[in-house]
């Protein structure tokens, strides 16, 4: 069987996304992530515009995006993070499986995110 015929390899690992409004809020998110060890990487790209429905009505709001690499098995203490010092009512919050990835980097996840629980 080649590569191409089989399905995708699964990893124990996600891409979350979330939302913020500025760059302290990311920072401050991000070391709190960090600290906690819900996270390996926490990676902020600036110079977004969001557009959305919010109380009826069409919204756009400039947000950096965060972009957080961490094990799926974390996702909920993560919704439990954000969400608590997240100053959007409803963050968004989502998460994207990792179907795969350089082993190395895969595994350094891994590793940083398992003194979680130390």
């Amino acid at each position: 069987m080649t590569q191409s015929n089989r399905s995708p390899l699964k990893t124990s690992f996600s891409l979350v996304l979330t939302t913020v409004p500025d760059q302290a809020t990311g920072e401050s998110l991000a070391h709190l992530l960090l600290e906690k060890r819900a996270a390996a990487c926490v990676t902020i790209i600036g110079g977004g515009e969001s557009f959305f429905w919010w109380e009826g009505k069409v919204q756009k709001e400039k947000e950096l995006v965060i972009l957080i690499k961490t094990k799926k098995d974390n996702f909920n203490q993560l919704v439990e993070l954000i969400s608590r010092h997240h100053p959007y009512e409803v963050p968004e919050i989502i998460a994207l499986p990792i179907e795969a990835g350089f082993q190395p980097y895969l595994e350094w996840i891994k590793n940083e995110t398992s003194l979680l629980n130390e």
